[in-house]
């Protein structure tokens, strides 16, 4: 069975890429979670490269299996996890939607994480 990894790291690129043209248009919510799609799917680009798989959609649980202990990269997932429900569903909130909720600045640092992640991520596929 071929390995998969680079179409898992070329859809995160493009989930990010998603990300930050709803920044543009100021879908704050779907920034998110779009940034934390792409950060997993990043993440899930390296399993496959050493040919695992995960089933989590924890990013800090991905990352810490593959032994990454860069403080700032779990910080970055641990924010990311966050965006995983609570950006999609109005059932995650007391009252109001998601779109309530989230901000610019919120955005502004999903993506800077997910940027982060990949960027890690590329350094750490296995050939």
């Amino acid at each position: 069975m071929a390995r998969r990894h680079w179409d898992w790291m070329a859809q995160a690129e493009r989930d990010l890429e998603h990300a930050k043209k709803s920044l543009d248009i100021q879908d704050f919510e779907w920034v998110c979670f779009a940034a934390q799609q792409a950060a997993e799917k990043a993440i899930k680009a390296v399993i496959e490269s050493k040919n695992g798989k995960s089933k989590t959609h924890s990013l800090l649980n991905m990352i810490t299996t593959l032994g990454v202990n860069n403080e700032d990269i779990i910080h970055a997932c641990m924010r990311l996890d966050r965006n995983y429900f609570l950006p999609r569903y109005p059932n995650g909130f007391s009252s109001g939607y998601p779109g309530q909720y989230y901000f610019r600045k919120d955005a502004e640092q999903a993506i800077a994480d997910s940027e982060a992640i990949i960027k890690l991520c590329k350094s750490k596929i296995v050939e």
